[in-house]
């Protein structure tokens, strides 16, 4: 146990934060977003202390770790503790929440009721309260604890979106909440079958107690794993389980949508890493042709949605499906190098997403309208919306030298050396992203210069980013280039995770050919 419980403290400051707002009297309900931001800063300096205390040469499978006894008669634990993948995923909650908060300064001006103090102070209270159970997700140690967090998380995103989303907000919130509480209720299931089949004891539910210690017969192990991939499956989101994806995101204001795409979403992959692989690997290796199946399904089926949507904020959603089959693609290829990569990638993914959806909230602000077909010829009236939103695209479509090329490059390379014909029909994909990008960016930016106001009716052309919303692209950008440049920091973090989970599995990766196909 570490001297200071650095992972609590970074759950217990955003919680502060978020009972302070909510008790400020309503005549200084200004004070919630300077509060909001500043609570986040500080939760983003105790991520980077983290990051430095970590020791990524260690052979210890989790490190800052807490544990402290809370329900032993069945085997719960306040387990917290960290690997590469978790520390790397938190450290990715920690930038991206202030960067929202700066982003969603003014959202709720211009709407109904939205000079009312209490809708305000709810705002951002829910939007710290998310971070305290993004942070808490990642950093448990238990499965049951796990699962608490896994359900909390609804709650303030549910409010997010129904209190504060689009016109059919409330039908996107019940139905991201029933998909969830659904997929919920099946990982409770399995969650109960771990306890029954796993080795007991006052610490029965802790991670490195259940990893390769799963007992029961081949067919219990399988179901437990079918019950904890359908809730991953749905959380990631993967096809065929992935209609709520594209509501919620629609509706939601764009900051939302960041959080809930960029770092939510990756508890799926992130699970199907820690639970289905570390705890059921027969089971995985039994599975992997239908997931590899599905990740395949999904890389093509959410691009071509994308190609054919006329919803800006749906066409990013889609975009996710797609990317999303490609990191489970890289989680069940069970190579080092696919599996590194997909790691990568759900960072990558993270910055990539908020850089495409915050520019279109940004430019759906000026202009009021989701449809791209309300588009045209924007890059002659907001040059420096249109350059960043060009830039987060091309980061989006694997552009070499931005951030998703590395994770991309490493999954497909990783696939390639198990299986060869799925890494070819996935690279598909790469050609079908640059067809949803460039065709979005045409359709929105380029053309002749549109007309925002008839003679004399005093209607100007709508201003380029301020310096708040430039403050926010800022590091979004900056991670596109460091992390396509000199990506070696994170995959250093995350490496010695992916060789540990492979060697759980009991996988290794495949001997090199040569020319003629038999191994060196």
């Amino acid at each position: 146990m570490n001297d200071l419980p650095l992972l609590t403290i970074m759950m217990v400051v955003p919680l502060v934060g978020a009972a302070v707002i909510a008790l400020l009297p309503a005549g200084s309900a200004r004070l919630a977003r300077p509060i909001a931001l500043g609570t986040s800063l500080v939760t983003l300096a105790l991520a980077l202390v983290a990051w430095a205390r970590f020791d990524s040469g260690s052979s210890e499978r989790y490190q800052l770790t807490e544990t402290h006894s809370w329900i032993p008669q069945f085997g719960v634990s306040y387990a917290v503790g960290v690997d590469g993948i978790a520390l790397s995923l938190i450290v990715m909650a920690a930038i991206l929440t202030p960067v929202c908060l700066l982003a969603a300064w003014n959202d709720l001006e211009g709407t109904p009721d939205g000079d009312d103090p209490k809708r305000t102070k709810t705002y951002f209270a829910l939007m710290l309260t998310l971070l305290t159970f993004m942070v808490g997700v990642f950093a448990a140690r238990d499965v049951f604890l796990f699962y608490v967090f896994f359900e909390a998380m609804l709650i303030p995103v549910y409010f997010l979106i129904g209190l504060f989303g689009g016109p059919r907000r409330q039908y996107a919130a019940v139905k991201f909440i029933l998909f969830s509480l659904a997929g919920g209720l099946i990982m409770l299931v399995a969650v109960i079958a771990l306890y029954i089949y796993g080795p007991g004891g006052e610490q029965g539910f802790l991670y490195e107690v259940l990893e390769g210690n799963v007992g029961g017969s081949t067919a219990a192990q399988r179901w437990m794993f079918i019950g904890f991939f359908i809730a991953l499956a749905i959380k990631a989101p993967m096809w065929p389980v992935h209609t709520w994806l594209p509501d919620a995101a629609a509706e939601a204001r764009p900051a939302t949508a960041v959080l809930l795409v960029g770092v939510l979403d990756k508890v799926g992959t992130f699970g199907m890493i820690r639970f289905c692989l570390g705890f059921f690997p027969e089971a995985s290796k039994w599975a992997t042709p239908v997931v590899i199946t599905l990740a395949v399904i999904s890389i093509l089926y959410g691009a071509l949605l994308a190609i054919g949507s006329r919803d800006i904020m749906r066409l990013i959603a889609f975009t996710s499906i797609s990317h999303f089959g490609f990191i489970v693609l890289g989680i069940f290829a069970m190579t080092s190098t696919a599996g590194n990569g997909s790691a990568l990638y759900m960072i990558n993914h993270g910055f990539s997403t908020a850089g495409l959806f915050l520019l279109a909230g940004f430019l759906i602000a000026r202009h009021g309208s989701q449809r791209l077909a309300d588009y045209g010829g924007w890059q002659r009236v907001t040059p420096v919306l249109a350059g960043t939103f060009l830039v987060a695209g091309l980061s989006s479509l694997a552009l070499p030298g931005l951030s998703s090329y590395v994770s991309e490059f490493l999954v497909l390379a990783g696939t390639f050396q198990r299986y060869p014909w799925v890494a070819a029909i996935s690279t598909l994909g790469i050609v079908l992203a640059a067809l949803y990008i460039l065709l979005m960016y045409k359709r929105v930016f380029t053309g002749p210069r549109p007309t925002f106001s008839d003679a004399g009716s005093g209607v100007t052309a709508p201003r380029d980013l301020g310096l708040r919303e430039r403050i926010v692209v800022v590091p979004i950008i900056a991670s596109f280039l460091v992390l396509g440049i000199y990506p070696k920091p994170v995959l250093d973090l995350v490496s010695p995770a992916v060789q540990q989970t492979l060697q759980l599995v009991g996988v290794s990766d495949p001997a090199p050919t040569n020319a003629t196909g038999s191994a060196q």
